[in-house]
């Protein structure tokens, strides 16, 4: 990911995400709670990951999640979900609620 560049804001139904964030850049990484039956619903999260933290971060489904690459150099993000983008041999559709393209969403990036 170049620097500058945000990921998100989204989240799955179904799909959870085992992103790592090793470097060689630093990341903002954003998390809402999106889940209505919880206590923790509408709590946001927000994290410096890469170069200076090493992080493995666990989102799970339900949670809308962010991240923009806020150092100087591209870096590099590894997800891991614990399913196959579309299924198996591409037959399903995308798990996938997209709040990024929303100009109205609740689900910012900037610290307002």
């Amino acid at each position: 990911t170049r620097p500058g560049v945000a990921r998100g804001p989204h989240e799955h139904v179904d799909q959870a995400d085992l992103f790592c964030f090793l470097g060689p850049s630093n990341f903002k990484l954003r998390m809402w709670d999106n889940r209505p039956d919880l206590s923790t619903f509408r709590n946001v999260m927000t994290l410096v990951v890469g170069a200076d933290n090493p992080t493995a971060v666990v989102v799970p489904r339900g949670v809308v999640h962010a991240y923009q690459n806020v150092g100087a150099v591209e870096g590099i993000v590894i997800n891991c979900p614990n399913r196959l983008y579309m299924g198996e041999q591409r037959r399903e559709p995308v798990d996938e609620i997209r709040h990024e393209d929303d100009p109205e969403t609740i689900f910012r990036m900037d610290d307002q």
